[in-house]
C-alpha cells in the first residue's frame, strides 16, 4: 500500500489506501536504484601525455554536470618534465599549445572546445615576439570564433627559463 485515496461516501470525505499494481521484482529494483551511489559532480587527473605535477597541483579538472574542464597553466615542459626551447619564445610557445591541446584532449575534447585563455608572459621576452603567440596559437583554436583571453606580462615565472605560461578553461560536450 503505497498511496491513499480520498473518496466521498455519502458526504463522507474517507482516505482509503491503494495498492501499488507494480510489477513482481519492480519494487525492490526501485530500492536498489535508491542506494546507488551518486556519480561524482567532478574528476581531477594529470593525463600520461603530460609531465607529472611537481608541487601539489593537478592539470585538468573535469565537472561532469556540464562538461567544463579546466586546465593548469602549461609551460614549456614536454612529456618527460625538460624545458623545450631555452631562450626560444616561439619554441616554448608551441609547446605550451601542445601541452594545452594533450590536456583537452585527455578530457575528451578537441582544441575548438577551449572558450578560456589566460596569459603569463614573462617580462624579459622582447615585445616584437609577443606576435608569435598568436601565429602560433591560431593553428589550434577555431580563428572564426576565438576563445575568450586576457594576456599579462609578469616580471617572472616560477622559473626565470619559463618565458610564457598559460591556463584554459574548455566546455567539452558530453
Amino acid at each position: 500500500m503505497k498511496f491513499a485515496a480520498h473518496v466521498l461516501v455519502f458526504g463522507a470525505l474517507l482516505s482509503v489506501p491503494v495498492r501499488s499494481f507494480a510489477q513482481p521484482g519492480e519494487e525492490a529494483k526501485t530500492k536498489q536504484k535508491q542506494k546507488t551511489p551518486e556519480v561524482q559532480a567532478f574528476r581531477i587527473f594529470n593525463p600520461e601525455t603530460m609531465a607529472k605535477p611537481a608541487a601539489g597541483y593537478s592539470h585538468v579538472a573535469v565537472v561532469n554536470g556540464g562538461k567544463i574542464v579546466y586546465i593548469a597553466g602549461q609551460v614549456a615542459i614536454d612529456r618527460s618534465g625538460m624545458l623545450v626551447g631555452k631562450d626560444d619564445f616561439p619554441a616554448q610557445v608551441k609547446q605550451v599549445f601542445e601541452n594545452l591541446k594533450s590536456a583537452v584532449e585527455a578530457a575528451g575534447g578537441t582544441f575548438h572546445d577551449v572558450i578560456k585563455l589566460n596569459y603569463y608572459c614573462a617580462a624579459s621576452v622582447d615585445p616584437s615576439q609577443i606576435l608569435a603567440v598568436r601565429e602560433i596559437r591560431d593553428k589550434y583554436v577555431n580563428t572564426a570564433n576565438p576563445p575568450t583571453s586576457t594576456f599579462v606580462v609578469v616580471q617572472r615565472l616560477v622559473r626565470p627559463e619559463w618565458l610564457l605560461e598559460v591556463d584554459a578553461v574548455a566546455v567539452v560536450k558530453k
